[in-house]
């Protein structure tokens, strides 16, 4: 049982994220390296809500089942590409912060693919997913029930 409900939440709190998320989709991040980052991340914060989501979402973009199944041991497989690896240890990185800085040869090594200006958006797209699982954790909003918008 939620608790927080939708209807509970500060008017506008949920419109300002969302408008955090329609600037990342404008962004030159590729739409579907971000959602394997939200699936990711949600998996490392343990929201069930939100794995269901972007497991759903990836799903409707075509993504391949073994793919999805092994991205939780993404590091032991050769399923993803060198640019998909680099960004999802940044991700991991980034969501399982320590006292010390973000070592250097992750932030390294996403120049090869990304510039500044990405690295920034991708930094934002890690940041707004554990925005989102924080509180979908503190909310419990039930998981299985996203749907995909059609057209989204």
């Amino acid at each position: 049982m939620e608790r927080i409900t939708y209807q509970e939440i500060p008017q506008g709190m949920f419109e300002k994220l969302r408008a955090i998320e329609d600037f990342l989709k404008a962004s030159t991040i590729d739409h579907h390296l971000a959602e394997l980052v939200k699936l990711r991340v949600s998996q490392l914060n343990g929201c069930a809500y939100c794995v269901d989501m972007h497991h759903k979402e990836l799903k409707h973009l075509g993504e391949d089942e073994l793919r999805l199944s092994s991205l939780c041991v993404w590091e032991d497989t050769s399923y993803f590409s060198d640019v998909e690896r680099v960004v999802l240890k940044f991700a991991e990185e980034v969501t399982l912060l320590t006292a010390k800085p973000i070592a250097s040869e992750v932030y390294d090594a996403l120049s090869p693919y990304f510039n500044k200006e990405e690295i920034s958006f991708l930094t934002l797209v890690v940041t707004q997913i554990n925005t989102w699982n924080r509180l979908m954790k503190v909310f419990q909003f039930v998981p299985g029930r996203y749907q995909v918008a059609v057209g989204a």
